[in-house]
């Protein structure tokens, strides 16, 4: 008979589990949302490996709060739909300081009010272009997150919700008060500029569709279905209103300084105006600003403050009589098309460009914009000669709205897609998996020009002093052709190109030489520029195969069976390796002496060092990667593929094929249960 716990233990581990809980928190918050860090990275992350070790070695007091649930399982599905505690109704529109004084005068009438007894005090916000969701907290933790839908129901995003690091999980203790049973507090999702730019960049270095603006990469990020995305993406999130039961505020200002208190990121970009006529002074200096903030933003919210009066002026059928937007002037122009240029990507994609007769436009001047693909050329229509309309979507990416075929004359051309690449002729194929026309051809002058651009950029191999201008200078005299020419440049070639002396070429070299030693492989595999590998895929890459030896041996099933890589990427991955080209590139780079860190070192003395475990299908008590986390934590390694040297296969609901390979192998299967106790008696 087994004996019962010790509860005096048991009672220590969880508090010292809470203390430690509550310390990452503060120091989140501190980070995320002040932006005043209160510990340096390494302490943070030595409390952070100290909490993931003892919940791995206690499962069952994890609790949804911990810092280590921020990402959660992957859905199976569509996002489940939940209704909204609370109707959340759209703003009514302004767009001229003239129907700012009507919303006001509506105001007075309803209030049955004059401006000489009474100043209506208004609090004016910015409005960011992101995604408005919902946040629901029971007894101070984080329960539930919802997109707006149509303001009665909307989708559960609460997984995806937790990967954003400025949303607390736990509501701090405010000043004075109990924590009500239930807080819910209203907000706008948005991805940053910097982000936005990243990961457009990534997506283009892939060979992947590019987002638009912010607002759309920001809703697909956080409507995903496996939360490991959401994370990648670097959302970050503002509160804007709430519920707060019994601490009731005043005003929509108290509400927000409430907010901040109980650990929310309020958005700073708040003014009090008395009356419309400052509200407008306030407007117009926002929309002078507006490409300085670092996020999209279509408007400014007008409400007014006094939450008695918000009560008191109430709702139409659709909006609010108390709030209203000033929507911003579209950022567009009008000019004319003389001509469409093809780009060629390093994947081969082929992107159409209007050149343009120069506009200025959202602060710079413009004279090429986007169409996109071929698929979208043809849709808008657009035509050599054509008058346009352009704009910066997100205020970052210049692109043809459409065509103002209204304005023809008759002499406009359409124009047609070659059958040749523009730069090395060889015929054009379409992409099997979208509207993109590749050029197939590896030894394309664009692509290899390209391809090199990508290896030495700032996510690659990060290497300083090797810009577009000079790669150009280098392809021009053929002292390049693929990325190892650059490890065997000498101080004297340099010196011969243009705006290179002696002391930059030295430097440069002494860089390349630096840069061969110690590379991290997930930076090396991105480098290398597999079509639909960004910094995250090769991460996940290298995670399951550490070497590139073992990436080359790898399969195309292999690497479909690595959690978070699907069969398109698997196929291209696998592909690129079998080549011929490849492997001789892989050779050349070995034969320079080229070397790889090592992946950090496992734990020597943990129960289950040495021992070999596969996780499928998902697990009740803990996540697949919290699972991966308690194993590794004492010792063992989890693996992506079933192969008769594992020790164990863990078994979840709904496990797959893994389970009938593992049966036909003779493994050891275990169910959760026993899993558990695996962790336990190690």
């Amino acid at each position: 008979m087994e004996s019962s716990p010790d509860l005096s233990e048991l009672q220590t581990m969880t508090d010292e589990l809470d203390a430690l809980r509550d310390e990452l928190n503060r120091h989140n918050y501190a980070y995320y949302v002040l932006d005043q860090p209160s510990i340096s990275d390494y302490d943070y992350d030595q409390l952070y490996r100290r909490l993931v070790d003892l919940e791995a070695a206690h499962p069952e007091l994890i609790t949804p709060d911990s810092p280590t649930q921020r990402v959660g399982a992957k859905l199976s599905g569509r996002l489940p739909v939940v209704s909204h505690e609370f109707a959340l109704y759209s703003l009514d529109n302004a767009f001229n300081l003239e129907e700012l004084q009507s919303f006001e005068q509506r105001i007075y009438r309803v209030l049955e009010r004059s401006p000489e007894d009474l100043t209506i005090e208004y609090a004016v916000e910015l409005k960011i272009d992101g995604l408005a969701i919902t946040l629901t907290y029971d007894q101070g933790r984080f329960s539930l997150g919802a997109t707006r839908g149509d303001g009665v129901q909307g989708e559960d995003v609460t997984a995806n919700l937790r990967t954003i690091r400025s949303l607390p999980l736990k509501l701090h203790q405010p000043k004075g008060h109990e924590l009500p049973e239930r807080i819910v507090v209203s907000g706008e999702v948005y991805m940053p500029k910097t982000s936005f730019e990243r990961l457009n960049t990534e997506r283009e270095a892939a060979g992947e569709t590019l987002f638009a603006n912010p607002r759309n990469a920001a809703a697909g990020a956080l409507r995903q279905l496996d939360p490991s995305i959401t994370a990648s993406r670097s959302l970050d999130l503002f509160i804007y209103s709430g519920r707060m039961g019994s601490l009731a505020p005043e005003s929509h200002s108290e509400t927000l300084k409430l907010a901040r208190e109980l650990g929310f990121r309020a958005s700073p970009y708040v003014q009090i105006c008395s009356g419309i006529e400052a509200v407008w002074t306030v407007v117009q200096k926002w929309y002078e600003d507006a490409v300085t903030f670092p996020f999209a933003i279509d408007g400014i919210v007008i409400k007014v403050n006094n939450l008695r009066l918000q009560e008191e002026l109430g709702y139409t059928s659709k909006t609010p009589r108390w709030a209203i937007a000033y929507k911003f002037p579209a950022e567009q122009a009008i000019t004319r098309v003389f001509g469409v240029t093809l780009q060629v990507g390093r994947t081969g994609a082929i992107t159409p460009v209007a050149e343009l007769e120069s506009v200025f436009l959202a602060g710079s001047r413009v004279a090429r914009a986007t169409l996109h693909n071929a698929e979208e050329l043809r849709r808008k229509d657009v035509r050599i000669g054509d008058w346009v309309l352009i704009q910066k979507a997100g205020e970052i990416i210049p692109e043809v709205v459409r065509s103002l075929a209204e304005r023809r004359n008759g002499s406009e051309q359409e124009y047609s897609y070659p059958e040749n690449c523009p730069t090395c002729a060889t015929t054009l194929v379409p992409d099997a998996s979208g509207p993109i026309i590749r050029c197939p051809n590896e030894d394309c002058p664009d692509r290899v020009r390209t391809r090199l651009i990508h290896f030495v950029s700032r996510d690659a191999m990060d290497i300083d002093g090797l810009g577009e201008a000079l790669i150009e200078q280098l392809l021009a005299s053929n002292l390049v052709k693929d990325p190892t020419d650059f490890f065997t440049l000498t101080v004297e070639q340099l010196e011969s190109l243009e705006r290179m002396g002696e002391r930059s070429s030295q430097k440069l070299v002494e860089t390349l030489k630096r840069k061969k030693q110690d590379v991290p492989l997930a930076r090396f595999v991105h480098a290398l520029g597999i079509r639909h590998v960004g910094k995250g895929v090769a991460q996940l890459l290298v995670e399951v195969f550490p070497s590139l030896e073992a990436l080359s041996a790898a399969s195309r099933e292999e690497f479909a069976n690595i959690h978070g890589i699907g069969r398109q990427i698997a196929e291209s991955v696998a592909a690129y390796f079998a080549s011929e080209s490849t492997q001789a590139l892989l050779q050349r780079f070995k034969d320079l002496g080229m070397t790889f860190s090592e992946p950090m070192l496992k734990p020597t003395d943990g129960a289950l060092f040495g021992k070999s475990f596969v996780i499928t299908g998902s697990l009740e008590s803990m996540s697949r990667p919290q699972a991966a986390k308690a194993i590794e934590a004492l010792g063992g390694s989890v693996k992506g593929t079933i192969s008769r040297t594992l020790d164990y296969v863990i078994v979840g609901d709904k496990p797959g094929s893994k389970l009938q390979k593992a049966q036909a192998l003779g493994l050891t299967v275990l169910e959760e249960p026993a899993f558990l106790e695996l962790l336990k008696g190690s």
